[in-house]
């Protein structure tokens, strides 16, 4: 198990042990968790640019709980370049938009907008 299902296995822990702690104590883990587990849950999801055969592009990440485990789903889209929309689907956090441009690049060199040349950082 990665350090997100442990993540959330300790905070389903916490949250079906504090109903049963005494209300000072749990104020107090209260205070200390929430704004911690707020963080962790908000990092999740991400949005930016990036420059793409020098075209300026979006990316967003967001999380998605399929049995109980946690993926990513990642898209890239270059409006002022084309419709084309880049897609991934990946447990990894940090590969997910790597993924996103490869198919972006891909489904680009298919349509004609890109040379193999051009194609070929982004695929391999």
């Amino acid at each position: 198990m990665g350090r997100i299902a442990t993540f959330v296995g300790a905070v389903l822990l916490v949250a079906s042990v504090a109903p049963w702690m005494p209300q000072c104590q749990a104020q107090g883990l209260k205070d200390f968790l929430l704004p911690v587990i707020s963080q962790q849950i908000a990092g999740l999801w991400r949005t930016g640019t990036v420059d793409l055969l020098d075209h300026l592009c979006t990316y967003n990440v967001k999380p998605d709980l399929q049995r109980f485990e946690l993926y990513f789903l990642g898209t890239v889209t270059c409006p002022s370049w084309t419709v084309i929309k880049g897609e991934s689907e990946t447990r990894s956090q940090s590969g997910v938009v790597n993924d996103a441009v490869k198919d972006f690049v891909k489904k680009a060199l298919k349509a004609g907008l890109v040379t193999e040349e051009e194609a070929k950082p982004y695929i391999v």
